[in-house]
């Protein structure tokens, strides 16, 4: 039977990236999220908020993406697969860690401090995502203009603004 592993996060950056690289060349960036629920208290009625951290890790080139565009406190989606590991803290006491290792991410929000595009592309395995570049209707040719069927739309500007 088949199993899945996957986890999908929309959150504000806790903490500007740190970036480092291993013996191998590979490069890694950790980052920690925060995910934020609210709910109505049943028994006093007031909105409380919930905030959870997530710590995320990124490989490769998409740690080297992260590294140069992600920023505190900047809204980020990313998706990814959970790894539990237990470690031994310096008081010698044993401790469990929650991990999510991320395959794909994209950035929130405007452009803002950002000196160019996102990233370096999909065709590097970066798993970057980035929106598909909205699509412009093709100009008519202007000898004869085609018959077609009203939509109920035809009054319609066509410059949508995405």
């Amino acid at each position: 039977m088949a199993s899945v592993n996957k986890v999908i996060l929309i959150g504000n950056c806790g903490r500007d990236p740190e970036v480092r690289y291993l013996p191998s060349g590979q490069a890694v960036a950790n980052v920690s999220i925060a995910t934020t629920s609210k709910r109505k208290d049943k028994t006093s009625g007031e909105t409380v908020e919930e905030t959870q951290w997530h710590r995320v890790t990124f490989f490769d080139r998409l740690a080297e993406i992260v590294g140069e565009y992600v920023k505190k406190g900047r809204p980020i989606y990313v998706e990814g697969r959970l790894v539990y590991r237990k470690y031994t803290n310096k008081d010698g006491v044993e401790q469990n860690a929650t991990d999510i290792i991320a395959t794909e991410m994209q950035l929130l929000g405007g452009r803002e401090g950002m000196g160019g595009p996102a990233g370096g592309g999909d065709d590097e395995g970066g798993g970057q995502r980035r929106p598909a570049p909205a699509s412009r209707p093709a100009p008519q040719a202007a000898s004869k203009p085609a018959a077609k069927p009203s939509t109920g739309f035809d009054d319609m500007d066509d410059d949508i603004p995405f």
